[in-house]
């Protein structure tokens, strides 16, 4: 099995973080036996990032998507996901209170 990594910021992409998350997720995808054949960094653009989506599932078996500084009130990433995949985001309740339930516990 081949993978990708596409990491969507700008801040990656003007030095403002560092992109450690890739670095991480490709050592553990080695440790499975997953190659990774390619690290993406991209801007916050919707059109960028549809076709970075769309070149890399003519490319690959499995894509992996992280950012840079995680979600913030401008973040296109989630919306244009749901375009890229033609669906729409929902609310989990199940899910929300688990991550509710972690965080009070540390």
């Amino acid at each position: 099995m081949q993978a990708e990594i596409i990491t969507i910021g700008d801040e990656l992409l003007i030095g403002q973080v560092i992109d450690t998350n890739s670095a991480w997720i490709a050592q553990q995808l080695n440790l499975i036996g997953i190659d990774v054949k390619q690290i993406t960094s991209i801007s916050d653009e919707k059109q960028h990032i549809l076709k970075t989506l769309t070149d890399a599932e003519s490319r690959t078996d499995l894509i992996i998507i992280t950012g840079g500084l995680g979600p913030t009130n401008d973040d296109i990433t989630k919306k244009t996901l749901c375009e890229f995949f033609n669906t729409n985001l929902i609310f989990d309740e199940k899910a929300y209170l688990n991550i509710q339930s972690f965080f009070k516990s540390i």
